[in-house]
């Protein structure tokens, strides 16, 4: 028996959103392998953790479904892409991912409320708040990484002017 309190249509969206979080997990999981392979074991370390979290992501809202007595049906997870650049690029990616994952939520935490899915609402709201975490670590690693690539561009400059130094100098 189908819950009353849930739309057929958030039990679809609630649905289409594991695939998504699991997607993330596969995506995080493709991004660790790139890193280790460009030796950025760290990178990788953090990718895979990030791709347990994103799991963990799933299972919330899969034993959310279960728990409300709804059905649980499992998409086809797309391949994620396997090269992604520049560590920068890594991350640019991750940030990018992030906001459209933070779009899904906002549109099923509106969606509930249209619906006065209030159960669901409330559920939802814990995901908000961690969207905003995740957006907030992918742009301050990405920050990070910036200000690194600028420093080692000034190091080059003054590697650089140092080599036009003459004899005598």
């Amino acid at each position: 028996m189908i819950n009353p309190l849930i739309s057929q249509n958030m039990v679809a969206a609630l649905n289409h959103q594991v695939k998504h979080e699991l997607f993330s997990s596969y995506l995080y999981l493709s991004m660790s392998a790139y890193c280790e392979q460009q030796a950025l074991k760290g990178f990788a370390h953090w990718m895979r953790s990030q791709a347990d979290e994103e799991r963990c992501h799933g299972m919330k809202i899969y034993e959310y479904l279960q728990d409300s007595g709804v059905p649980v049906v499992l998409e086809s997870i797309d391949q994620p892409p396997a090269g992604f650049g520049s560590a920068r690029q890594v991350f640019q990616a991750v940030l990018e991912h992030e906001r459209s994952i933070t779009t899904r939520i906002h549109a099923l935490m509106a969606q509930a409320k249209q619906e006065n899915d209030y159960r669901s609402e409330v559920f939802l709201q814990w995901f908000v708040s961690e969207q905003l975490e995740e957006e907030k670590n992918a742009m301050e690693i990405l920050q990070r990484i910036e200000m690194v690539e600028e420093r080692m561009s000034a190091v080059l400059w003054i590697d650089k002017e140092l080599g036009k130094r003459k004899a005598g100098d």
